[in-house]
């Protein structure tokens, strides 16, 4: 890696949700409207007491059942 993180900005721009910081928060307003949206598509129960982590987990499985982010 260079001494310039500009010059690769993408470098951990996918950190895996178990090493967040904050993966212990909780979601964040965007997270939780994308989940209340993908669980209603997928017939899942939204679970409002997820963490940030927990709820970005949940999205990606969504997303998959779903068929969106593709």
């Amino acid at each position: 890696m260079t001494d310039n993180p500009k010059t690769e900005p993408f470098s951990n721009a996918e950190k895996n949700p178990d090493d967040w910081t904050t993966g212990d928060e909780a979601m964040t307003g965007a997270q939780a409207s994308y989940l209340k949206t993908l669980s209603e598509e997928a017939h899942e129960d939204f679970d409002d007491t997820l963490t940030k982590a927990e709820a970005s987990k949940a999205i990606d499985a969504l997303q998959e059942k779903t068929g969106r982010g593709k």
